[in-house]
């Protein structure tokens, strides 16, 4: 079962730069929103497994990634491929919502 990858200040680049389409969600352990959508980025990653990588950067250990992108409210999520944002969401949305940003991703 795929589970969502820790992203951090030191391995960001690298992990974006996936030949597959990558998830970024931006969350704290302090934020309520971010615990609601936390256990569907999970389940993301097993759906996905092999085709997108899933991860989470958490914004108070890494301030550099969330400043970078101008993160001010959370949860965040962005998808990236090849290195580029191609999608954003801000705030909890269903699973379905998050799947159809990675469809429309995965060529």
């Amino acid at each position: 079962m795929g589970k969502a990858i820790e992203i951090t200040d030191s391995n960001f680049e690298d992990i974006i730069n996936s030949q597959q389409p990558v998830l970024v969600d931006f969350w704290a352990e302090w934020c309520g929103p971010c615990k609601m959508i936390g256990p569907v980025v999970e389940e993301l990653a097993g759906d996905y497994e092999g085709k997108a990588v899933i991860g989470k950067v958490n914004v108070d250990e890494n301030p550099n990634v969330s400043a970078k992108f101008g993160i001010r409210s959370i949860p965040t999520l962005l998808v990236f491929k090849g290195g580029e944002i191609v999608d954003k969401q801000i705030g909890a949305v269903p699973k379905g919502v998050l799947s159809q940003k990675l469809e429309a991703q995965i060529a």
